[in-house]
């Protein structure tokens, strides 16, 4: 198969604060350095890309020696946190932006859909955005005449057609927006993002239509997502990027195991700490200080086998008087993020001073649910309806997965069928306040 997109040493610095601030004589002093046929002096000032972290320049490289290659046909996924990088990278592959090291070759006409209803005018109607955004993206006038019933049929917004997108939902602008990218027929497909928006019903069209440009037209798909499902599902090869460098590539399978091991090395595991997180709601008056997840040995683990009982042990500390403590645990479907089950724990109904740390194990037996990756919600409020003082942490470790087994062979459990809104059997082993075990039923 012959490489449609290489990319070599690849590498883009931006200039932190405000545009057009550079100094005259920074300016001269690059100037001189490209009459010269000299490196750029301030491009070995830049840092990696490590948003935890307080740099000292002005300069920050977004990416920074990237290599990789995009065979013909292929889907091809990108994952990474928030500021690694993957935006950047496909804007430099739809010759948005320009790298500041490093090269890229690109075979083969582009279409990209980076951000929703970009190349939209939100006066325009949508059967005449169709006709525009059709044009930008290099379709004629006869193509798009050709294509347009069945880009409305795949949008689903036949009866909104001829409103302005303006009156139009998010999900709307995203559906009609990816079904024109998708007509286009280009060599290469790049899409990022696209199904944060979609309900679960798109997000599958989505994933079904851009298997299809792939498999039966012999295009090139680049997708990038933060839902591993969808890149499980859709991708055959994928890399990480982790800090605007490239710390993986391979098969999905096996670079997915491995995205997996790099969340977990941050996340999880009894002595990680959670105080200083940016992805978390509440008051603040409790904090989670550590989330791990173990089997029933007390190994920390992600991955369990169908039935198996899986374990939460949770480290708390009061910053407040509280009355009384309850910890929430869901779990969140793959694809369309919906909540599967909710479970609540009540840790203890009595008053807790203000410095007090807990600790809290939640069993889970026989977590029969199919085979896939679950992300996980928590939550610590000082009562069940109690919605004010809490602490509340989306995706902190890295999914729950689940896989088959002998007793997923041996039940009569169908894996194919959704599996809803369901209750599992569950308990609160122990607790610092109260080392009895506590029956409790999911609510």
């Amino acid at each position: 198969m012959n490489s449609v997109i290489k990319v070599e040493n690849l590498s883009k610095m931006y200039r932190l604060g405000l545009v057009g601030t550079r100094t005259i004589a920074e300016d001269l002093t690059r100037l001189w350095a490209k009459f010269t046929g000299k490196e750029d002096p301030y491009l070995k000032v830049g840092e990696t890309n490590v948003r935890a972290v307080k740099g000292r320049s002005d300069f920050v490289w977004a990416l920074k020696n990237v290599n990789f290659e995009v065979k013909d046909g292929e889907r091809f996924g990108i994952i990474g946190k928030n500021g690694a990088g993957k935006s950047t990278l496909l804007k430099i592959l739809s010759r948005v932006a320009s790298p500041t090291t490093g090269h890229i070759k690109v075979k083969g006409r582009v279409a990209s859909l980076l951000e929703v209803g970009t190349g939209f005018h939100p006066e325009l109607t949508g059967r005449d955005n169709i006709f525009l955004n059709g044009s930008i993206l290099g379709m004629s006038q006869d193509e798009i005449k050709s294509k347009f019933d069945s880009i409305v049929d795949f949008s689903g917004v036949e009866r909104y057609i001829d409103t302005p997108v303006k009156r139009y939902s998010s999900g709307m602008y995203v559906r009609l927006a990816f079904a024109v990218a998708a007509h286009l027929e280009p060599e290469i497909l790049i899409v990022d993002e696209v199904l944060a928006v979609g309900d679960a019903e798109f997000q599958k069209k989505c994933l079904g239509k851009m298997h299809d440009v792939s498999e039966k037209e012999g295009r090139t798909v680049i997708f990038v997502s933060h839902n591993l499902h969808a890149i499980k599902i859709l991708c055959q090869k994928t890399v990480i990027l982790n800090n605007g460098e490239l710390f993986a590539s391979g098969d999905t399978e096996e670079v997915l195991s491995m995205y997996h091991e790099l969340n977990r090395d941050v996340k999880i595991g009894a002595d990680t700490e959670v105080n200083n997180l940016n992805n978390r709601r509440g008051k603040g008056i409790i904090r989670f200080t550590s989330i791990d997840v173990m089997d029933y040995s007390g190994n920390s683990r992600y991955a369990f086998e169908y039935g198996e009982q899986v374990r939460f042990k949770v480290s708390y500390k009061t910053f407040k008087e509280m009355k009384g403590i309850t910890l929430t645990i869901a779990l969140m479907s793959g694809l369309s993020r919906e909540c599967l089950t909710l479970s609540h724990f009540e840790i203890t109904k009595h008053t807790v001073e203000a410095g007090t740390c807990g600790e809290a194990i939640v069993e889970f037996s026989d977590l029969n649910i199919k085979p896939g990756e679950y992300p996980l919600y928590f939550e610590l409020t000082d009562s069940l309806y109690n919605s004010h003082s809490k602490d509340v942490i989306d995706d902190l470790t890295a999914p729950l997965i689940i896989k088959g087994g002998d007793k997923l062979k041996d039940s009569d459990f169908d894996p194919a069928k959704p599996s809803g809104f369901f209750s599992t059997p569950s308990k609160l082993i122990l607790n610092e306040l109260n080392e009895n075990i506590i029956e409790v039923k999911n609510l």
